[in-house]
């Protein structure tokens, strides 16, 4: 692909040049389908069971959406996922092998696990550009180019993520410009440049137009397979669109998992959630 994209400033990455990543803690597993195992995972604040022996699993590839009332344990799941929370008592397996309670939150990253927050975080005074490349400049594989301008086969690369995130014709636009919508995109596109296995979206379509949440549903559907996406959601008719497999969580365990069609009909999940 050959796209005029601009140049970007040197200066833009001055000062970081301690910054990297750990080695790769094993070769991700995933000969059983399954990239991501949590079994019987307990987390504890102040006496509150924010999981209580939660298990579940995530096939490789798969598209799975997370719904839930407040206080469920949706956010206290994607931090024990990400290691920004040490659970109590379980077991957290990223593929076969690797296991999650043991590294840090950057060798998880650096593993294959990307996260998004609800809130998008964008560099806005930097053009869309420049924010993906900021993030392929931090990607381990090519650290090594860190003060260098950005070659041709990593702008293509570029391009190819701008295209897939709809911001193809914003390129040298400044972020901060983007609406709501599009900076939620650009934030799933600084994680996808750096070719994450799996991916945690926390409320993506929060704050989204129509359209912009159709765009989203059509981008979701067009990476599962590539990549394995774990999609926590509020909004109902969105997790209709995606037509993927729903798990249910309340008061820290699994409530139901099943299409959206029998989530909808089951009387429990209608009484602690859907009902309200």
């Amino acid at each position: 692909m050959n796209l005029s994209l601009p140049e970007t400033s040197d200066t833009f990455f001055q000062g970081n040049s301690s910054l990297g990543h750990p080695l790769l803690p094993g070769v991700l597993d995933t000969s059983h389908r399954v990239i991501l195992y949590l079994e019987e995972v307990t987390v504890t604040f102040d006496g509150f069971r924010a999981l209580n022996n939660l298990s579940l699993a995530i096939d490789a590839g798969e598209l799975r959406c997370i719904i839930g009332p407040n206080g469920a344990g949706k956010t206290t799941m994607m931090d024990v996922i990400t290691g920004k929370t040490r659970p109590d008592s379980g077991s957290i397996y990223f593929g076969q092998t690797i296991d999650l309670t043991r590294m840090s939150e950057p060798e998880i990253v650096t593993a294959g696990i990307g996260r998004k927050f609800q809130k998008p975080t964008v560099f806005e005074q930097h053009s869309v550009f420049d924010n993906l490349e900021l993030a392929l400049r931090g990607e381990k594989r090519v650290r090594h180019s860190w003060h260098s301008r950005c070659q041709g086969e990593q702008r293509d690369r570029i391009a190819e993520i701008l295209e897939t995130i709809h911001l193809l014709p914003m390129a040298r636009q400044q972020s901060g410009a983007l609406s709501h919508g599009q900076k939620q995109w650009l934030e799933i596109g600084m994680l996808l440049i750096q070719e994450p296995e799996l991916l945690l979206l926390d409320e993506p379509v929060a704050g989204m137009t129509d359209e912009e949440s159709e765009q989203s549903a059509e981008l979701f559907l067009s990476l599962a397979g590539r990549h394995s996406l774990m999609v926590v959601e509020h909004d109902m008719a969105f997790v209709s669109k995606l037509n993927s497999r729903v798990t249910v969580l309340h008061e820290g365990s699994v409530l139901a998992e099943g299409r959206m069609e029998e989530i909808r009909h089951h009387p429990r999940v209608i009484e602690v959630y859907l009902g309200r």
